[in-house]
């Protein structure tokens, strides 16, 4: 086993707790793609507690329904990732609202 600024690399070529979160954040990433596909053009809006490790992505689906998912990343990664797939985010105009609001820019 060797060590590493990364965290600790065992010789049969597993990664340890970095590797884990990195695959992690993939697998969510991949959620995230799955559920925005099913409605590319449609608004989100995500919210979650200050630094807070799940953020709660949610899209209206008509009729004051909406469909959500909960995702094991923060706020900040998931503002990213939402740019990523081509969304553009911002607070909503309504002083006193704190989540965030995502149109897609080129869909």
């Amino acid at each position: 086993m060797y060590a590493c600024t990364f965290g600790v690399f065992l010789t049969s070529g597993v990664w340890s707790k970095d590797h884990e979160y990195d695959q992690k954040l993939s697998n969510e990433e991949d959620r995230l793609k799955s559920f925005v596909n099913l409605q590319p053009k449609g608004p989100y809006a995500f919210d979650s507690e200050r630094d807070a490790k799940v953020s709660e992505l949610c899209r209206g689906s008509g009729m004051n329904e909406k469909d959500c998912i909960k995702l094991q990343m923060s706020s900040r990664r998931l503002f990213k990732a939402m740019q990523d797939q081509g969304f553009y985010c911002a607070l909503p105009m309504e002083p006193g609202r704190t989540h965030m609001v995502c149109k897609p820019l080129f869909r």
